[in-house]
């Protein structure tokens, strides 16, 4: 199934793009959609929030065809 990536901040400088059309097996969950995207290094994984169709979610949320996920990560500023 297909679903539609949206990248934010420093995920979208990393994956070179803002926005990705994904296949995705039945069954894969948002948080396992980002560890296949973005796999942790030796630092660790990056910390992002998710959203599927604009409401954010727990990394266990099951994915749909024709969803769309953000991958947000933290916003630095002061």
């Amino acid at each position: 199934m297909q679903v539609k990536v949206r990248y934010f901040a420093a995920l979208r400088e990393r994956a070179g793009k803002s926005e990705d059309l994904v296949e995705v097996e039945p069954g894969t969950t948002v948080g396992g959609l980002f560890v296949d995207m973005f796999p942790p290094s030796s630092e660790g994984s990056m910390p992002a929030m998710f959203a599927v169709n604009q409401v954010y979610v727990d990394a266990d949320h099951p994915l749909k065809q024709s969803d769309e996920v953000a991958f947000i990560p933290p916003l630095g500023g002061g």
